[in-house]
């Protein structure tokens, strides 16, 4: 396949998958993953208990607090310490799987889980939450990948966030294989502008005067900065305020065209969404479909990312209020 029908590569959590190797021999299978997600996502599974040789069933490890380290040992015999290997598979994953685009994760793991993995003091108390070893590993060795736990994919606004990062991310890979030039940086810029200013405009302003600054020889500097920026800008969901923001921006390009009633429909929208009252695809299906009536006109627009930042069958857009 070519890289705009193949499907983008994430890796996952075996047991999500149904596979029974859970620590009681069980599984934690999510139906949204492999009836909705599988449809767009080529899968790329691990259990890290698995596969650094813990059986199946196996004792149940947990995080421990020793004081200026955190261990993954058995629960019942704190002598038999997997933090090592745990850590290591992390780093091996990610160095194994360097086309990732995202991860999902088992919640409440002491490997998998990413937040709120309970966390005990050697006495057996627990005292805090922490992150997995695994996932720590992972996240640190691609600090670009977006991580999410399968329990939050149920959260309407952070299951949109994350497939919008998922699919962020794959774009700019793609850009990345055929060679990060200045023209290309500057077009996907301008295709994610929209979808920056909805999360952190400041963000928003400063990935515009890196853009502006492309006329040195080595430009892979600057696109470091740049999808480290891009990432970090959209990894926390967007406000119902800043999202208004955006739609009003847009609608201004229509400012000339729009007829009086058209005009208050769109505007009513707008407004009914940020009550509450109606989801976010209401007014961008409007916006899309005044944009749509002279695409030629409107093409800048209609090509932003913010209006259809992964493919619509996947409808998020409709539990976003």
């Amino acid at each position: 396949m070519d890289q705009a029908t193949s499907k983008i590569p994430v890796g996952i959590s075996r047991c999500l998958l149904g596979d029974n190797v859970r620590y009681n021999g069980d599984h934690k299978h999510n139906r949204f993953c492999t009836s909705v997600l599988a449809d767009h996502f080529e899968f790329v599974p691990t259990c890290p208990e698995v596969e650094i040789g813990l059986p199946v069933p196996r004792k149940p490890i947990r995080l421990v607090d020793m004081g200026n380290d955190v261990r993954a040992v058995e629960s019942d015999d704190p002598s038999r310490d997997h933090s090592i290997p745990l850590l290591q598979h992390g780093r091996d994953y990610a160095r194994a799987q360097p086309d990732l685009c995202g991860f999902i994760a088992t919640p409440n793991s002491p490997s998998c889980g990413v937040f709120g993995v309970k966390l005990y003091l050697p006495n057996g108390h627990p005292v805090n939450k922490t992150e997995g070893l695994f996932s720590l590993a992972l996240r640190q060795s691609n600090p670009l990948l977006p991580i999410e736990e399968a329990g939050r994919l149920n959260d309407a606004g952070l299951r949109e966030n994350f497939i919008v990062r998922v699919f962020t991310l794959h774009r700019w890979k793609n850009l990345v294989s055929t060679g990060v030039t200045a023209a290309g940086l500057v077009a996907f810029h301008s295709r994610h502008k929209y979808l920056v200013m909805s999360r952190d405009y400041a963000a928003y302003k400063t990935l515009g005067r890196l853009v502006s600054r492309l006329d040195q020889p080595d430009l892979q500097p600057i696109a470091d900065q740049y999808i480290k920026l891009l990432m970090a800008a959209l990894e926390t969901p967007p406000k119902r305020g800043t999202q208004c923001n955006v739609l009003m921006h847009l609608m201004g390009y229509l400012k000339q065209v729009l007829s009086p009633r058209d005009k208050q429909e769109l505007v009513v929208s707008i407004e009914d969404y940020r009550r509450g009252i109606v989801p976010l695809i209401v007014p961008i299906a409007l916006l899309r479909h005044h944009f749509e009536q002279q695409a030629e006109e409107y093409a800048y627009p209609l090509q932003q990312h913010y209006l259809a930042p992964y493919p619509h069958e996947l409808g998020l857009r409709s539990h976003i209020f």
